[in-house]
């Protein structure tokens, strides 16, 4: 099979649709289109079924989708090492964290790194979901718990710490709380319904100090933790948030400084494949280093 067609098939398998796929290719619709019949012809398969909401992978192009995944992948991980052969490592280095962490600690340091290395370019990918590393998704991760893949090699980089915070308006409009059980009587920022897994524990607000019988209701609920920080700022009520998002000029305050939220290390993971990357060895300890000098 024709290398050029499989990367044309693995482009429309992920993006839905042939026009999407051009998009990314930078080809027109009607080029992938004839990609795509050209290889169909050429194993004699339907690899999708044609709809008129898009595309869907047949059983058959479902097993090339998966081959072609791993064909990709191991060629980004080649290219990877082949642009680190230099005493002067280049290419993209392709970065996995979460919203929080990536929007708020990590992002602005991303600067001083490239100032140190600028032949090295930063795909920053935010997600509170755990993407597949070694796939082609990402090439480092920092996550916010261990990882359990053997294959994955992983550095402890801190201990990561919640506190209850809210804005001096917010304080001023509706006073400081005392003691948790005052939180029955002020408006809580909470994360949305469908908390990920590795946010260990992160409404630990609703039920500290609560005797349970009255439940306490969140006045807002936020997807992800930036939103629930931007909430806290705007002084829409009181939120847990871990210290590493509080920054000096978000005039934030720690209210009830002796309730401490669930901890957990964060750790900086890898695959195994990448060990001898100069670029991956080179963020590391860059970001060692930078945890070092925060106060967490």
């Amino acid at each position: 099979m024709d290398w050029d067609k499989i990367r044309v098939f693995h482009a429309v398998a992920e993006a839905g649709s042939f026009t999407r796929a051009g998009e990314t290719l930078n080809l027109s619709q009607s080029a992938v289109s004839r990609q795509i019949s050209s290889l169909e012809e050429e194993v004699r398969i339907d690899l999708f079924h044609r709809h008129t909401r898009g595309l869907t992978l047949t059983e058959q192009g479902e097993i090339l989708f998966r081959t072609a995944h791993e064909m990709s992948a191991k060629l980004a991980i080649t290219e990877t090492l082949l642009s680190d052969a230099s005493d002067n490592p280049k290419g993209e280095l392709k970065i996995t964290t979460t919203v929080g962490f990536g929007s708020t600690w990590l992002t602005p340091r991303l600067t001083d790194f490239l100032e140190l290395y600028p032949d090295i370019t930063i795909h920053l990918v935010v997600d509170d979901r755990e993407l597949e590393l070694g796939m082609g998704d990402a090439d480092v991760a920092i996550r916010l718990r261990e990882p359990v893949q053997a294959d994955l090699v992983r550095r402890r980089l801190v201990t990561v710490r919640n506190h209850i915070y809210a804005s001096p308006e917010y304080l001023e409009k509706y006073g400081t709380p005392q003691s948790v059980e005052d939180l029955d009587h002020h408006h809580l920022i909470v994360y949305g319904d469908q908390a990920p897994s590795v946010l260990q524990d992160v409404n630990w607000l609703m039920r500290v100090g609560s005797d349970g019988k009255n439940r306490r209701r969140p006045l807002v609920k936020v997807n992800n933790i930036y939103g629930v920080l931007r909430a806290a700022e705007a002084g829409v009520g009181i939120a847990s948030l871990p210290d590493y998002m509080i920054l000096p000029e978000m005039r934030l305050i720690r209210i009830l400084p002796e309730s401490e939220g669930p901890s957990f290390d964060t750790y900086f993971v890898y695959p195994e494949e990448l060990r001898k990357s100069k670029k991956i060895a080179l963020f590391r300890d860059f970001l060692i280093q930078k945890v070092a000098e925060s106060e967490f």
